[in-house]
């Protein structure tokens, strides 16, 4: 089949979506597809990534405009549903679910979100790369001064960099844990232990060194730094208003809604370590599967 994908692959310290994308490709050249970023004659299936426009110009409306005149479907993958203060790419998906043939959702969140109804539709969760695996460490010891990351490619408020904020303070008046950010920041936020963004190798080599992950993100539909974290080997203190991180890390961490609340599950967790760290390596899951998963929908609905 000749497979059109509205969003082409990227390398270097790309979010979760942009990997995914990588992999899927890479899945069905392998088994012999052609895969085009432009619309062209002969497509067979559109599988798309985002209703907004691509590096061509190619909106939703274009994918719509070509399915009608060759008679193919649409294939779409909502990874993002605008919660992160973009209102009109949740009204664009909301434009769209009476109209592509099949839905794929990253989380049961995600779907609540956008009020989905229909049964042309599956709920597949989002896992990192097997890259992340190559450093996880058995050991179920924690660090004499708990070590503390969090990593974030976007500087979008929704992150939580207020928190973040306010946990480096924290930090460096108690000298309780050592927190260290990695990633981009707006202008003006600072932390004592800072680190830009890196690529996949450096950064799954990074990670393990660390005993725990938290993360301050909010309405995620399909949170993917909180995977990577897990793949590591390290238990997640989220948010409870994370999202889709609620329905990934709810077996392996705490979580808070207040920031007495996240003092306090970081306590807990670092108290019960050896507890927390052996489900944590429980979890084997990897992007290979989820795009094993996008290949059999797309040879059914195609």
């Amino acid at each position: 089949m000749k497979i059109y994908i509205n969003r082409k692959p990227k390398t270097g310290p790309w979010g979760g979506g942009a990997k995914t994308v990588n992999k899927l490709v890479d899945h069905l050249t392998h088994f012999g597809h052609s895969v085009v970023y432009r619309l062209e004659r002969g497509i067979d299936v559109i599988f798309c990534i985002d209703p907004r426009p691509n590096d061509y110009g190619e909106n939703y409306h274009h994918l719509l405009q070509y399915k009608k005149r060759n008679s193919i479907k649409i294939i779409q993958r909502v990874g993002d549903v605008g919660t992160h203060g973009k209102p009109e790419l949740t009204e664009y998906v909301k434009f769209c679910l009476d109209k592509s043939d099949f839905f794929i959702f990253p989380s049961e969140w995600a779907k609540e979100k956008i009020q989905f109804e229909g049964k042309n539709c599956s709920v597949i969760h989002n896992a990192p790369q097997e890259d992340f695996y190559n450093h996880r460490g058995g050991k179920t010891d924690i660090s004499k001064k708990p070590k503390i990351i969090t990593h974030h490619w976007s500087t979008n408020p929704k992150k939580g960099f207020d928190l973040y904020e306010q946990f480096d303070v924290y930090c460096r008046e108690t000298g309780e844990y050592e927190f260290y950010y990695m990633g981009q920041v707006p202008p003006g936020v600072m932390f004592v232990n800072y680190h830009p963004p890196v690529d996949v190798a450096q950064l799954s080599y990074g990670l393990p060194k660390f005993d725990i992950y938290l993360t301050a993100s909010e309405d995620e539909a399909g949170a993917n730094h909180v995977l990577e974290a897990l793949a590591c080997g390290l238990p997640v203190v989220y948010r409870s208003s994370g999202g889709s991180i609620v329905n990934y890390c709810k077996k392996y961490g705490l979580e808070y809604s207040t920031f007495d609340e996240l003092i306090s599950s970081i306590k807990k967790v670092v108290d019960d370590y050896s507890t927390y760290k052996n489900e944590v390596l429980r979890y084997k899951r990897t992007n290979i599967e989820v795009v094993s998963k996008y290949y059999d929908i797309i040879q059914q609905v195609g």
